[in-house]
């Protein structure tokens, strides 16, 4: 009898995904994923109803056929969050402020058609970096994940086991919490941060890093801010790889789709810190929503 699929969540800051994950084949269950748009000024019954509605879709799927379904849910959403708790904490970060102090947990439980044991929550890049160790683990002990999109997500692994709470890693494994000449690292490396740098420099608008990146191709503007901000995340990174003697480096999200442009000077940026860095092993994964359902649902089958 195969093992039944896992059923996840994953929350972004535009959208929320639900899927039902094979964890024996590594992969989501074919016809299973379902997707919805999400506003960062989204109130909480619509919150509600639109991470209700697609994993409401995935437990109606006709394609699981006579598969048995996980009852343990893994759910990945951004923080901050009280993970243990279901319980989101957006104050003054710029998103889903209206959900702030909302359990999510309590509140999704009824909404649900079958009702699970339990709800497993944690943080996007810690289920990014899951997923990648789950297909990528080959030899390495020690994992680091980095998101790159709206902000920096990150996340530590010894040994498939997220670190948050030790010397070697950043306060709670936090990559977006470090500094760069003083000033909080997003002040550097972000959407926000990127866009308004071309903008002050230009006059002209842009409308994310997708037209960022496209328009470095030609313009040296845009192409020298990605290069310097990119080039400072590497220098930030680099003794925290070191300290925790990572041997593997998986990024993911949205920029990496221009890994070429992106690559050089983040790889520049951490082994002008130490050398030694150049033996590291780079993963880029531009299905970083693939790897997140994944690891959510490796998550959710460990506390099951």
């Amino acid at each position: 009898m195969p093992l039944p699929v896992v059923p996840v969540l994953e929350v972004g800051g535009s959208h929320v995904t639900a899927a039902a994950v094979d964890l024996e084949r590594a992969r989501i269950a074919d016809g299973t994923r379902r997707r919805l748009p999400l506003t960062s000024g989204i109130g909480s019954e619509d919150f509600l109803a639109a991470l209700a509605e697609t994993a409401n879709g995935v437990l109606s799927a006709t394609a699981l056929g006579a598969r048995a379904v996980g009852t343990t849910w893994g759910i990945a959403v951004p923080g901050p969050f009280d993970y243990a708790r279901g319980i989101a904490r957006y104050q003054g970060v710029g998103k889903f402020a209206s959900l702030d102090g909302l359990a999510v947990g309590g509140l999704l439980t009824p909404l649900l058609s079958r009702r699970p044991d339990r709800l497993r929550f944690l943080n996007d890049a810690s289920a990014f970096a899951l997923g990648a160790w789950h297909t990528d683990r080959t030899g390495s002990r020690r994992l680091v994940a980095v998101t790159l999109g709206t902000g920096v997500g990150s996340a530590f692994l010894d040994r498939g086991t997220i670190v948050e709470d030790d010397p070697r890693v950043p306060p709670e494994g936090r990559v977006d919490l470090l500094t760069v000449d003083g000033r909080p690292l997003e002040d550097t490396v972000s959407t926000r941060a990127m866009t308004a740098r071309y903008t002050n420099r230009t006059g002209r608008p842009v409308d994310g890093l997708r037209e960022l990146t496209s328009l470095a191709a030609t313009d040296a503007v845009a192409r020298d801010i990605i290069t310097s901000a990119l080039r400072a995340l590497g220098g930030a990174l680099a003794p925290w790889l070191t300290a925790f003697e990572a041997d593997t480096v998986a990024f993911g999200g949205s920029i990496t789709a221009a890994w070429p442009l992106i690559g050089p000077p983040l790889v520049a940026g951490l082994t002008q810190h130490d050398p030694r860095l150049r033996r590291l092993a780079l993963s880029v994964h531009e299905d970083g929503e693939d790897k997140a359902l994944l690891g959510a649902a490796v998550f959710a089958a460990r506390g099951a």
